[in-house]
């Protein structure tokens, strides 16, 4: 008896690709599982124009996490959170499927599982707006505008 793949699976790789575990809940999730994740955010979140302090928070705790950004997502609403990724060193993806459409926007996840209960941020949490999260110092954003119209 034979505990390896056999010709048959082989052929049926090369035909319907990889089998995978939970490829719905991979789709939904921008290509990892939700046991791995910390936060996450909907698409209609990312569009707003406050950046979720939580997700700040848990970047600064999880250093070895990465960030998954939906691609179908205009990169303008992204960029605040890239921004914050690269503050904290957090690698970034942003991931796109044609084939499938999902409500998710945003996920902070580990390559293990960490089996978190709440990984979303509900909307009645605090948020900061992107001017406050801006360092407002001479040499930032307002310095620069400062410069602009003096």
């Amino acid at each position: 008896m034979q505990n390896g793949p056999n010709l048959e699976d082989y052929l049926n790789q090369g035909i319907y690709g990889k089998k995978e575990i939970n490829p719905e809940e991979k789709k939904k999730f921008l290509g990892t599982f939700r046991e791995r994740i910390v936060v996450a955010l909907t698409v209609s979140q990312v569009y707003k124009s406050t950046i979720y302090k939580e997700v700040e928070q848990e970047m600064k705790k999880n250093a070895k996490a990465k960030l998954l950004l939906n691609g179908s997502v205009d990169y303008e609403y992204l960029s605040k959170y890239v921004k914050i990724a690269n503050k904290y060193n957090i690698p970034f993806t942003i991931v796109e499927n044609k084939e499938h459409d999902t409500d998710i926007g945003l996920v902070l996840a580990h390559d293990y599982a960490v089996d978190k209960e709440n990984i979303f941020v509900s909307d009645e949490s605090e948020s900061v707006t992107i001017k406050d999260n801006l360092d407002t110092t001479e040499n930032g954003v307002k310095g620069f505008f400062k410069k602009l119209f003096s």
